[in-house]
């Protein structure tokens, strides 16, 4: 569609439309034609103009149904209806008003008056959708903060009740073995290994170590080498040119780049390829890299901490991973601990873990069912930390009285959270609503079945996008 402003003229004279459309057309405006109220309908909702130069006498229906019309329909309501009338009764214009006209004109009209005010009209009509667009930016823009700061906020209390040094939750002699050595290496400026099993809590370790370090004022970057694609994993490590490869419309930056001055965490690091290892070799022996497709030597100031849940020793002999890099890598290791091996931690942990769920679901607890506290301190955490996190997370949505409940075996259960909090969360709630028919309140509703506030349950919904039932 073209952005001049566009012009219907609605008139059963022949002699009246010509007059008018070449004038307007003159002026630079896109004209449009009707003889008749049905035709001015239809061209409305087909050409959406800005400005309506309706006549009032017409045969079948005239000017004021005409209008009345228009501004019932939801796609036409903000058009602007000039009114044209050879009526002089002033009755007669309050209607014209009354039906939802913002101007008339009288005829027989003068061609200057007629063209003003259309240009009046039409630059009003700019002027609303401008506004309308600027608003509706604006409360995207709004949108997107309220999104923001709800994930700095969730953010926020993470690393508040889960992420920071002294919240790394247990008493065992062998956790307290590793934060010894922690914190040993964090106030210095090597390379740091960290090994363990997955979902020990191998990135929390990092983080503990950036947060004490004297760089703990830069950034902390982390990238995950086993979730690129290899071809694009140097790129994401080292930056690129424009113009290096297919895709490449620009300069961009690496990891190594984006944590000058801090720290960069590579996790899964046995996962690199052969190439991506002899780059970042050079980077740790040199301090200096290349952006790919970029001849030119970029100085970088970066503390490195690597992660792996592999045995990097066995890589090494098989050939996979490159024994110099090993070694420029395995400055200070530290072992993150599995939790089976922490067996006195499971119930420090396991209270701390339902706090925390706790006040994701809006619920509190005032402890573990002692049947279900032995059976977290007698499973043997394949998954660690993350899946007892899983398994705490999923007991806190289906727990309904004071105390937290595991409802299933601990095998059961692993299978079913492989999803994420908020699908399981999601799914137990539109249960839950399915069996009670929508029904929120009273003794029978689904507030009660979940052990919330109905109020707590309603803003749940709402940030889970579960529509209420009619």
């Amino acid at each position: 569609m073209s952005d001049r402003p566009r012009v219907l003229i609605v008139d059963d004279e022949p002699l009246n439309l010509e007059l008018l459309s070449q004038e307007l057309e003159v002026l630079g405006y896109d004209v449009d034609e009707a003889r008749s109220g049905e035709e001015a309908l239809q061209r409305t909702v087909d050409q959406q103009p800005d400005v309506i130069l309706l006549d009032v006498m017409m045969p079948s229906m005239d000017g004021f149904e005409v209008c009345r019309r228009l501004k019932a329909g939801q796609d036409t309501r903000d058009v602007r209806v000039v009114f044209m009338t050879a009526l002089a009764d002033v009755e007669d214009k309050v209607k014209a008003f009354e039906v939802g006209g913002v101007d008339y004109v009288t005829k027989p009209f003068h061609v200057e008056e007629v063209l003003a005010r259309v240009a009046t009209h039409a630059e009003l009509r700019r002027a609303t959708r401008d506004l309308v667009d600027h608003n509706r930016r604006l409360e995207e823009e709004i949108d997107r903060h309220r999104r923001a700061q709800q994930t700095i906020e969730v953010l926020r209390e993470e690393i508040q009740s889960e992420l920071k040094f002294d919240e790394i939750i247990g008493e065992s002699p062998v956790l307290a073995d590793a934060l010894a050595q922690l914190d040993q290496v964090a106030k210095t400026d090597v390379t740091v290994l960290i090994s363990g099993e997955t979902g020990t809590g191998k990135e929390l370790f990092a983080r503990a170590i950036h947060d004490r370090s004297p760089r703990s004022g830069g950034p902390l970057i982390k990238i995950n080498c086993a979730a690129l694609p290899r071809d694009l994993i140097e790129s994401e490590l080292f930056g690129h040119e424009e113009g290096a490869f297919t895709g490449a419309t620009r300069q961009r930056k690496g990891r190594f780049e984006l944590a000058d001055e801090g720290t960069l965490f590579l996790d899964e690091v046995s996962e690199l390829s052969a190439e991506a290892q002899a780059k970042l070799l050079r980077v740790l022996q040199e301090r200096e890299l290349e952006r790919v497709g970029g001849t030119k030597s970029i100085s970088v100031d970066v503390r490195v901490i690597a992660a792996t849940n592999k045995d990097l020793t066995k890589a090494v002999e098989s050939g996979g991973f490159r024994e110099d890099l090993y070694y420029r890598l395995n400055v200070f290791p530290i072992r993150v601990p599995a939790l089976r091996e922490r067996a006195g931690d499971v119930e420090l942990l396991a209270r701390h873990l339902m706090a925390v769920a706790a006040r994701k679901v809006g619920k509190s607890f005032s402890g573990i069912a002692p049947g279900s506290l032995a059976s977290l301190v007698g499973y043997s955490w394949p998954g660690n930390v993350r899946e007892m996190q899983n398994v705490i997370d999923r007991a806190a949505i289906l727990s309904n009285g004071s105390q937290l409940e595991i409802q299933d075996s601990l095998d059961g259960q692993r299978r079913h959270t492989t999803g994420t909090l908020e699908n399981v969360e999601r799914a137990y709630i539109e249960q839950i609503l399915e069996e009670t028919s929508g029904m929120i309140e009273g003794p029978h509703g689904a507030a009660g079945r979940l052990g919330l506030n109905p109020s707590t349950l309603r803003g749940r919904m709402r940030k889970l996008g579960i529509a209420k039932r009619s």
